[in-house]
């Protein structure tokens, strides 16, 4: 499985970053998918924040009829709970997190490297910031849910990764009761974790465009 590379976004005017985002796109798009979202967030005009938005591999996907497009892993059934292909969904986290040390070795620190993810992609963060083995900065899981909840080796590191889960009312593509499973997933294992709903389907919508921003913000003040 071949790695097709990352769209990366330096602050503006050539300052230095010191901090990181990593926003992981849905089935069958791609990293520019989310680069949009990136001005309209409206972060401090003093934020150093680099952002790095990888593009999946390409992969035939089950449920789309065996058909090839960009995916993080294989879904192989739309089953309530979702049946993956976890050691497809395993390679792509260890991929995220090797880029996440990339960023650790170019001097940003640890805890201030933000994850998030948007549905395949929100699932792969999970398993990727959880893992992880040293204390990140935050994790954003945007319509999606926590494929690997019972099979994840937690890190001690990350035990008190602030969690911010964000979800669609009218999801049609990843129920609601699927993000709203994850979320409880983590709050019973005692993650300071917080859920948002939202009116809208399988999208990300203005309200959670500003929330995302004053999260990110307050994550990443000082």
């Amino acid at each position: 499985m071949s790695e097709p590379g990352e769209l990366i976004i330096d602050p503006k005017g050539g300052k230095p970053a010191d901090a990181c985002v990593f926003i992981l796109h849905g089935l069958g798009a791609d990293g520019r998918d989310f680069e949009p979202l990136v001005p309209a967030l409206s972060l401090p005009a003093d934020a150093s924040v680099r952002f790095i938005l990888p593009h999946a591999p390409r992969l035939p996907v089950t449920i789309n009829g065996g058909m090839v497009m960009p995916a993080w892993y294989d879904i192989k059934e739309m089953s309530l709970d979702r049946r993956v292909d976890e050691a497809q969904l395993m390679h792509s986290a260890e991929r995220i997190q090797g880029l996440v040390r990339e960023q650790i070795d170019l001097g940003i620190e640890s805890r201030r490297i933000i994850l998030a993810g948007f549905s395949q992609g929100g699932a792969v963060a999970y398993q990727a910031a959880l893992s992880f083995e040293q204390p990140l900065g935050g994790l954003l899981a945007l319509s999606t849910y926590f494929a690997t909840a019972e099979s994840i080796s937690l890190a001690e590191a990350n035990r008190e990764l602030p969690i911010e889960v964000h979800h669609g009312s009218f999801d049609p593509v990843v129920p609601e009761a699927l993000g709203r499973a994850g979320f409880e997933k983590v709050k019973s294992r005692g993650y300071p974790a917080h859920y948002r709903q939202y009116p809208m389907a399988h999208a990300v919508c203005p309200q959670q465009v500003t929330d995302i921003g004053h999260w990110l913000s307050k994550r990443l003040a000082g």
